[in-house]
Formats: structure tokens, sequence, C-alpha cells
């Protein structure tokens, strides 16, 4: 039965997140209403020994209490692959640390428990690049190391974002004119000198009126609204980290026609929790790591989204 679930929840600290806010204490509160038995573990838990994947897991308790929101009780070592669910929800960076981590969880994986999202997914998909996979949902888009090439993308379209690969929360994003005097530095800072691949991409003025638009995906699936982050008057990002003001509204027919396109390979990946960025008609990044938005689009909306992901995985785990 669903309800005797054991379900560990890999993390930054509890203690230092906010929880008004935080998508990951929302999915552990569905968790824990359905009866699951929670557990807690932090990136530096995990170890392997002799190819078996253990952590020190700390029982937990959660609470919808923005002034006492967790009770942790004292860890206890035991094999991962014993647990059915491990919900992997570390923040990048995705740095060599975040890979050796999917190694553990993929062992994990083979040894019984459900990971969410799949390890291989957490490593292949980085969320600028894997845009690639699906052209005819993006913009035009440039991945390079060469500032040269760069600088013809932008000539050719007249304004461009550029970022990095490996950023989050709207960190180092730059919107750029043909004729602006700082490109060249720009693309020095981001591709190192070009030794460094960044991103391109042509600029979507959409954002200004529509905003950046993240949808999330359970198992494949949209859930019918998607939170709208309209930038500050006086900031191109639309990241609620960098100013960004939340709405919600409900999904068009282009929505839904990028989530056929891309839900199916998503779900076949085992990438079970997956939040794609829409700008106007046009993907920009898919998000694989620790997708958040869950708390906003369920005050907006009256939705359970940790909900659907709890229901989701049971029936991946064939339960009822």
């Amino acid at each position: 039965m669903s309800s005797g679930l054991r379900l560990v929840v890999i993390m930054d600290p509890i203690e230092a997140i906010k929880p008004a806010k935080d998508s990951t204490l929302a999915m552990l509160l569905a968790a824990q209403e359905r009866g699951w038995q929670l557990h807690y573990a932090e990136q530096r838990h995990l170890w392997l020994r002799d190819g078996v994947a253990h952590a020190r897991l700390a029982p937990l308790a959660v609470y919808d209490d923005t002034a006492h929101w967790f009770e942790r009780g004292a860890p206890v070592a035991a094999p991962l692959g014993d647990y059915d669910v491990i919900l992997m929800r570390k923040d990048p960076p995705f740095d060599m640390e975040y890979i050796y981590t999917t190694y553990v969880l993929d062992r994990a994986r083979e040894q019984g428990a459900l990971v969410v999202n799949h390890p291989q997914g957490l490593r292949d998909m980085n969320e600028k690049v894997y845009t690639a996979w699906f052209p005819q949902c993006c913009a035009p888009t440039l991945i390079t190391r060469d500032m040269h090439d760069m600088s013809e993308f932008l000539r050719e379209h007249g304004r461009a974002v550029c970022k990095p690969l490996h950023g989050m929360g709207g960190r180092s994003i730059f919107v750029l004119e043909s004729g602006d005097k700082n490109r060249n530095v720009v693309f020095e800072t981001l591709t190192d000198y070009g030794t460094r691949f960044a991103i391109v991409q042509r600029y979507l003025p959409e954002i200004v009126s529509a905003g950046d638009c993240r949808i999330i995906l359970v198992n494949g699936d949209p859930v019918p609204f998607a939170l709208k982050r309209v930038p500050s008057g006086d900031d191109n990002r639309g990241n609620l980290a960098a100013g960004a003001r939340a709405e919600s509204r409900p999904l068009n027919e282009r929505d839904r026609w990028l989530c056929a396109q891309m839900g199916p390979k998503l779900r076949a990946a085992g990438m079970i929790f997956v939040g794609i960025d829409v700008i106007g008609d046009y993907v920009t990044e898919i998000n694989v790591t620790s997708p958040t938005g869950i708390r906003e689009l369920n005050k907006q909306n009256g939705v359970d989204i940790g909900g659907m992901l709890m229901d989701a995985i049971v029936d991946i785990l064939g339960g009822s």
C-alpha cells in the first residue's frame, strides 16, 4: 500500500530554506499527508561501500508553518536501496560533486529505490544544452566557445540573450544589442576567452509583457497552470530570485503542444518532475535538477502539485 512507503529526500540544509516558497517542503508535506515515512540526508551524508549505496538518514517530520517547519531525529546509517523512493532535490551548482552524487544514486536505483529524477538524466540533461534535443520548440540558439561566432549570431538577430551553461536563478544573464560596445567583454567573460562553452539565444521580446513562464511536468504530463514571472521594470530577467513578479495563467494551445513534444521523451528517461521555461512560443530552458514554483502555483490556483507528484510515484511503483 502507498501509505507504507519510505521516502528519502536529499536536499540542501532544511534549516536554511524559505518554507513559504520551498517546493521540496511542499513535496514532503504531500508525502507525509499520505502516511509516508520521511528520511532526510544531505549530499555529504552519502557514500559507496563495495558497490552498495549508503546514507546517514535522519527521520523527518515536516509542518506547514513558517516558524517551525521541521523536526529531525538522530541519523542512522542504512543502504539507500532498501528505501522505496529517493527525491534528489539538491540545488545546483552542477559540479563534479553533483555528478559523483548521481553515481551513488545510480547504485541506489539499481539496488531497489526509485530515484526522482533518474540519475542519468540529471547528468545528461543540462538545463540549457538539453534544449538542443527539441529544436522545433526553441528560438534560434547557439552553443559555442567561439567569440566571433557569438558576435555574428548577435549581428544576425540584432538582439540576443547570453548565458553561462552552469548558472541558475538569473545569474550572469546578459541582453545585448548588435551595436553594444560591451559585447566583446561579455563574450570574453562568459567563455573565459574562448575556453568554455556558453549559450546565445535570440532575444524574445514577449518576456516584457508575457513574462518567463515555468510549466511543470509530472511524469511527462503538464500541470494545467503556468507560473508567469514578469521582470521588474529595471531588469531583463524573469527569475523570482532576480526580483521578477510571480503571477499565474492557464496553459494555452502552444504550451500544450510544447509539452506534447517533450513530455513523452522526458517520461521515458525517468524524468518525473521537470520544469520547462517558456517565453512567448519558445522553450528556453529545461530544468531537471530541482525545479521550483510549486508553492506559488498551489496558492494561486488551489492545486496540489506535490500531491500530483506523489500520485505519479505510486503509479510508477505499481502501488494503490
